[in-house]
């Protein structure tokens, strides 16, 4: 079964590159992509915090609620791990 997870609800001030649409909703790890620089720290110079990217598929019944127009299709994001906590069973 795939890992569910909910990106977390945050609106920090700064250089963020998880998109606002996607915060607070929940899907499926797709796969893990590495651990890369995280564009968050690196936007102001700071080089040395590496985390882990992963990419996650939402359904667009998800992100859009009854608004949705096809609500089985999907969009993958690719969203750091510190976006990002386990949902529980």
């Amino acid at each position: 079964m795939a890992e569910q997870v909910r990106v977390k609800a945050m609106m920090p001030p700064g250089h963020v590159r998880t998109p606002a649409y996607l915060r607070g909703k929940t899907g499926v790890i797709e796969r893990r992509l590495g651990v890369f620089g995280n564009p968050e720290e690196l936007a102001y110079g700071r080089r040395d915090d590496r985390r882990e990217l992963l990419r996650v598929r939402f359904s667009m019944a998800e992100i859009w609620g009854d608004a949705a127009e096809r609500p089985d299709d999907t969009l993958d994001a690719e969203i750091f791990a510190h976006w990002l906590e386990p949902v529980k069973g």
